[in-house]
């Protein structure tokens, strides 16, 4: 079973910048590909970014395409979301979620469901004022 942690949300204003982490306790992290989702209040859940082995493969949802950076660091068995340009409509719990894969193209662009992905994090609070 795989637990992740994540960390770095807060209260920022529009146009700010956050930086999330996440840390997942497995010994084998860099077999597993990595994503960030985020649920509004009385929204569903939504895919945000995703990060396969080596960072070899990575996709994003176009609201946050060219403002979010998504990347992993597997000697810390951390993934990040540099998030940028922060807008009032980013403002959710933004979850981790991870997925093992037998390939670092075995990660698709398709794979944006939140069933896609079988490990969560607790999630984390972003909140931008105007």
């Amino acid at each position: 079973q795989v637990q992740l942690v994540e960390s770095g949300g807060g209260l920022v204003q529009a146009g700010d910048s956050l930086k999330l982490s996440c840390v997942a306790s497995v010994p084998n992290f860099s077999q597993f590909a990595l994503a960030w989702f985020r649920q509004a209040p009385g929204k569903d859940r939504e895919f945000v970014s995703s990060i396969s082995w080596g960072n070899a493969v990575t996709y994003y949802a176009d609201s946050v395409k060219d403002r979010f950076t998504v990347s992993r660091d597997n000697s810390k068995n951390t993934v990040y979301l540099q998030m940028n340009s922060l807008q009032i409509d980013d403002t959710a719990v933004y979850f981790c979620a991870a997925r093992l894969i037998p390939s670092p193209r075995s990660l698709t662009a398709t794979m944006r469901r939140p069933t896609d992905f079988g490990s969560w994090g607790q999630g984390t609070q972003v909140t931008v004022s105007s």
